[in-house]
């Protein structure tokens, strides 16, 4: 007998195919995800702009080379991204960026994360790790946001509470937490300096005991280091100090040069301050009872040998921050802008260097000029920067009697700016090639005398600063005393910036080499324009009604006080307006009534082009993908299908 089934139609049979290709396609998809996740769980792509969640290279090389595990305690009250989301966005990157730090540590590093609710052990925990709890209504609950972190023996190091403007310092700020769990030894700073930084020992004999206190930089510098005196006659730099921070050197003799070149070449980290004329020198007697009359401070040989300029003869005058100070006895002015004396602000603070991004200003006083030297190759980065409202004249005009009213009579802006400080960063050569020097008459070469080193090993770091005063009290902070206590207030970020610099050169060269990377928050920049050119039309319409109010206003004040009688007098005051008159009064009127109406027309159109904007990019976001693929998957079927059938054919 025959088979009188009917067999399945040709489409039917084609469903059936497609329908078990889309579920093998499915199945497929997720063994690979299986697969994926298993074989290569660390395998990522970075699509943003500025590669915000890919570390660099100097923090892989600080977690690569933990030798012992750190534990990150993330602490974030959901409520806080609830509440204000830009914080939620911003606890999205910090998680993203903590877990790509435990990835890329083999292991080393181990997260984790907690909601402190209100009450709650948790929150005792954050608390008793010193994190910061801050309220988001008036019902007094605090919700946080640090990072606890510690090691092996206990150690702990936190970020009180994450801030978005800190954004772009994050993977600094978490690398140089762990590097300083790793290295938990204090940082040893060395200071050689012929300044009273730690008080003037002739206090006492000059009877003015506020000059026995040490400067304030140098209190705060103690409070984060183990700072140690270096002489201004040492022959070698102890391999304990980390920084050497050498102000205003006047005079060195070679031994002394030769030991700041060798311990720079040997990997340690130089904070040099010279300067073309000294403030705090000038205003301090010397040993004859008179202030000395050179000021000046300069290491030319070492500078040179390493690239850099810094004329010892020339000072720097910046219009922008000038000081307003007393204008000499003879003068009709009471005071006058001294161009000598600065704040430098805005951009001239380099912000995209962590020493320097949380600053406001930084004053500085007859500071001198940097520069790279011609064919040097070593990496100059400007730190401070005057404005283009700003020149050169001779020291000299400073240095004895300064003239506050005249320098600023013969300012001229040379529209050029000019470097104040600057880092630079490179393999060095030594400033003395041929050996070092013989030690000064009467003394012997130290026990374990280095080796003489002709370059670097490595990249080396130096910061320079062509102004000491940078370092003096009165520049950038005022000393009072309350009930025995002496109490500082500063007005300039001088001594932030010194600590801030040392700070960052203690770390490693890996940890030096950060920079800071790029915010995820970033701001929509097409509506910005859109509101901006809307802002601006608005308020051109606004001025324009503005100006017709006013002119409404003094016809309406004139027509009440009458009409001009014949003579040139005032009639009486007028109790009746006339025809005329109202007809003004209600032209008047109804120009105030159109504007108005333009002023909400232009309102209206923002917020529709705003609107109109955020709607199509929002269809474009969630409809593009999927149109994209579905527009491939047509296109395959097609090219699929032509094939098929050219093969029939």
């Amino acid at each position: 007998m025959s088979d009188t089934r009917p067999s399945p139609r040709p489409g039917a049979r084609r469903l059936w195919s497609s329908a078990l290709g889309l579920l093998a396609a499915a199945v497929l998809a997720v063994g690979i995800n299986m697969l994926t996740e298993r074989l290569l769980p660390r395998a990522r792509i970075d699509l943003t702009e500025q590669q915000l969640y890919t570390l660099a290279d100097g923090t892989k090389q600080v977690l690569r080379g933990l030798s012992d595990p750190v534990t990150f305690r993330l602490f974030y009250s959901r409520r806080l991204g609830a509440e204000i989301p830009v914080y939620g966005a911003y606890a999205d990157r910090v998680r993203e960026m903590l877990a790509e730090y435990v990835a890329v540590s083999n292991g080393k590093i181990r997260l984790e994360i907690y909601d402190p609710e209100p009450f709650s052990e948790t929150e005792d925990r954050a608390m008793a790790y010193g994190l910061q709890g801050v309220p988001v209504d008036q019902s007094g609950e605090q919700v946080y946001f640090g990072l606890a972190a510690s090691n092996l023996v206990d150690d702990e190091r936190t970020i009180a509470f994450f801030q978005p403007d800190r954004e772009r310092f994050l993977e600094y700020d978490l690398t140089r937490l762990v590097y300083e769990l790793s290295n938990p030894t204090r940082p040893v700073i060395g200071v050689m300096s012929p300044l009273p930084l730690n008080g003037d020992p002739r206090a006492m004999m000059m009877r003015n005991p506020a000059l026995a206190q040490p400067a304030v930089v140098m209190q705060q510098l103690r409070q984060f280091f183990t700072v140690r005196d270096i002489p201004l006659d040492a022959q070698v730099i102890e391999p304990e100090v980390q920084v050497l921070m050498v102000a205003h050197p006047q005079s060195l003799p070679d031994a002394t040069q030769y030991a700041i070149d060798q311990f720079v070449l040997r990997g340690g980290k130089l904070i040099l301050l010279i300067d073309p004329h000294s403030e705090s020198q000038a205003s301090r007697p010397g040993p004859t009872g008179q202030p000395p009359t050179d000021t000046a401070s300069a290491l030319p040989r070492l500078l040179n040998a390493w690239g850099v300029e810094a004329p010892a003869d020339r000072v720097v005058l910046d219009l922008r921050g000038a000081w307003r100070v007393r204008a000499g006895a003879q003068d009709r002015v009471q005071a006058v802008d001294y161009v000598a004396w600065f704040n430098l602000q805005g951009d001239s603070l380099n912000r995209a260097e962590v020493a320097l991004a949380q600053l406001e200003q930084v004053t500085v006083a007859s500071a001198g000029t940097l520069r790279r030297r011609d064919g040097a190759t070593v990496e100059f980065v400007p730190l401070l920067t005057t404005s283009p409202q700003s020149m050169l004249v001779e020291a000299q005009r400073v240095r004895q009697d300064p003239n506050p009213t005249r320098l600023l009579a013969d300012f001229s802006s040379g529209n050029e700016r000019h470097v104040v400080a600057a880092r630079i960063r490179g393999e060095l050569a030594t400033a003395f090639p041929d050996g070092a020097p013989p030690p000064p008459e009467g003394e012997a070469r130290p026990e374990g005398f280095p080796a003489h080193l002709a370059r670097s090993s490595g990249p080396a770091n130096v910061v320079i600063f062509h102004d000491s005063d940078v370092l003096e009290d009165r520049f950038w902070v005022r000393v009072q005393e309350f009930f025995g206590q002496q109490v500082a207030t500063p007005f300039s970020g001088n001594g932030n910036l010194i600590v801030n610099t040392a700070d960052t050169l203690s770390g490693s060269d890996a940890l030096i080499s950060l920079r800071s990377r790029g915010e995820s928050l970033r701001p929509f920049e097409l509506v910005e324009g859109i509101r901006r050119d809307a802002d601006a039309q608005y308020r051109q319409t606004e001025r324009a009604l503005t100006q017709k109010l006013e002119e409404t206003e003094r016809r309406l004040r004139e027509l009440r006080q009458g009409t001009q009688a014949p003579g040139g007098e005032r009639a009486a005051t007028q109790t009746v307006i006339t025809p005329e008159q109202r007809a003004e009064i209600d032209a008047a009127r109804e120009e105030i009534i159109r504007t108005r109406h333009q002023l909400r027309a232009v309102q209206l159109d923002l917020r529709r082009d705003i609107e109109g904007l955020e709607t199509v990019l929002r269809v474009v976001n969630v409809a593009l993908v999927p149109a994209l693929l579905t527009i491939f998957a047509i296109g395959l079927a097609v090219v699929r299908s032509r094939r098929r059938a050219a093969a029939r054919a």
